[in-house]
């Protein structure tokens, strides 16, 4: 049919008929937006090819949201779990290098070939690159097409299938993910405490320097049947009662340093008001709660952070975050001050800026670019690693000068599913239109030693990861596709869960995976 050649029209009915066929459940279990896939291989086929720039242009959307959302999670995670995560890739890429060198040695394939399938079944072009460069061999790009069409599957399908074959609920594995997070952010409580320490009887709150010693905060004072909201210069007498908000640690050294606890509420006077504030304003961006020092101007206090879904007690260093929700106690005058200053519109948060996505973009793909010498050979990041790397480095920065780096996450879903949408039709459409003539070229021989390079270590790693390690699975699956450099296979999870764990574990192992697959590359052709 003469529609079949346009582009558009396949494009959008290899995305509509994946997305229905997605949706389909056998046992529970369905391929969801990673069916586009394989109805883009059933198309490619026919001879339906979806043009290479959707792919480039998908994979740019797909892989730079990644980045900009795993940005702030990322570099906390590698000084956590970034020893765990480095020895799994580097497992991934080392077991997978020494079964292509048995292939090669006891089954007596051309070497280069062996290569070739080594970077197919890991689905790295940059791997490619470097074999074609160091064998000279064509025979390195008929291994990678040998061997890359299963590697693009076999990912999709094993990480897919993997949580039914281990038995963990995804659900689980997402509460025990955000346990493990909430656990380096105590959960923030608030307590009434009786002024009965002599040594602070007749001090003001500046002098006792409470929010230091304690790490609390002051929410409220009751001086008689007077409620107040506190500043620097509010003097505490005995038998004063104040509120205080902060960790139960931090309670307990306010107990100490004031008084007992007792349960005798504080009643809101008519001038007092307690509210949740946005922060919308990018004025306000990275800087300090000290720096906009709302105490001591409109005698405001902000007595909690929200941030993704986590309480988070303030101190003077706080730095704010496009989209935290503050909880503000404060007279009811300086309400509206307040709200101006922090902007608390939610209409923005719905805004998408498209100059910092285009500018992030333009420097991941000049980044990419830089090439490193060594020797005999040079290593580059490429697009996808040039793009993550910056993407990584702009949403830890979150804001430069008068530049959000920063996405909502609503703006950020959709352009990541946009792009994954067209990077699965692309690459789909294209492996799709060589799979069955390689396959009658070469035989089922070499197609078995490619799924053998691509299962048998993501197998092995998996078995060292819940057994040794005991990760969790979101994160384990995050490693998985990151070691294999396998974005399909991160948009296969990517709709599997709410949480940024696979991710922020995918955007950590990939530049290793990449690197320690170049270096094998180098030292299988001299051996």
């Amino acid at each position: 049919m003469e529609l079949f050649s346009n582009s558009y029209f396949a494009l959008f009915l290899i995305i509509l008929v994946g997305f229905i066929i997605g949706r389909i459940k056998v046992k529970g279990i369905s391929l969801d937006v990673s069916a586009v896939i394989f109805v883009a291989l059933v198309f490619g086929h026919f001879g339906v090819i979806i043009p290479v720039d959707f792919q480039y242009l998908g994979l740019v959307l797909f892989i730079f949201t990644i980045g900009i959302q795993a940005g702030p999670g990322f570099f906390g995670s590698f000084k956590k779990n970034g020893r765990e995560l480095a020895i799994l890739a580097s497992l991934l890429i080392l077991s997978s290098s020494v079964i292509t060198y048995l292939i090669y040695y006891f089954a007596e394939i051309d070497k280069s070939l062996c290569i070739g399938l080594l970077t197919g079944a890991l689905t790295s072009t940059p791997g490619l690159a470097a074999a074609i460069d160091t064998t000279g061999s064509p025979l390195a790009s008929i291994g990678y097409g040998i061997g890359y069409p299963f590697g693009v599957i076999g990912v999709i399908l094993f990480v897919s299938f993997l949580p039914r074959f281990l038995r963990v609920n995804v659900k689980d594995a997402e509460a025990h993910y955000k346990k493990e997070v909430s656990a380096g952010f105590p959960e923030i409580l608030k307590k009434n405490f009786i002024v009965e320490n002599e040594n602070v009887v007749g001090k003001t709150i500046g002098e006792l320097r409470i929010r230091y010693m304690t790490k609390a905060v002051v929410s409220r004072v009751m001086h008689g049947e007077v409620a107040i909201t506190p500043s620097r210069e509010t003097v505490l007498y005995k038998g004063d009662i104040i509120k205080a908000v902060g960790t139960a640690e931090a309670l307990s050294r306010v107990r100490l340093l004031i008084g007992p606890e007792t349960e005798t509420e504080i009643p809101l006077s008519t001038q007092y008001d307690v509210r949740s504030v946005l922060v919308t304003n990018k004025e306000v961006v990275n800087k300090t709660l000290g720096q906009l020092n709302i105490l001591n101007t409109y005698n405001a206090t902000i007595t909690r952070i929200r941030r993704s879904g986590i309480d988070l007690s303030p101190s003077p260093s706080s730095k704010l975050q496009f989209g935290d929700k503050l909880i503000v106690a404060c007279n009811k005058e300086s309400v509206e001050q307040v709200n101006r200053i922090f902007g608390d519109d939610d209409r923005r948060l719905s805004d998408t800026d498209f100059l910092p996505i285009a500018t992030g973009i333009i420097l991941g793909i000049l980044v990419g670019k830089l090439s490193l010498n060594f020797g005999s050979f040079s290593f580059s990041l490429g697009l996808t690693g040039g793009i993550l790397l910056t993407a990584l480095i702009l949403g830890r920065t979150g804001k430069t000068g008068p530049v959000m780096w920063t996405m909502t996450g609503a703006a950020n879903q959709l352009l990541r599913q946009f792009g994954l949408l067209f990077f699965l039709a692309a690459v789909g459409s294209s492996a799709g239109s060589s799979l069955v003539s390689t396959f009658s070229q070469y035989g089922v021989e070499l197609f078995v030693y490619g799924i053998i390079i691509t299962l048998v270590p993501m197998i092995i790693t998996t078995v060292v990861a819940r057994y040794f390690l005991k990760m969790n699975l979101l994160t384990l699956l995050g490693t998985l596709t990151g070691s294999m450099t396998s974005t399909p296979g991160l948009a296969a999870i990517d709709g599997m869960t709410d949480t940024d764990a696979p991710s922020v574990a995918y955007a950590t192992v990939y530049p290793i995976a990449m690197v320690l697959l170049i270096v094998f590359v180098q030292i299988l052709s001299l051996i």
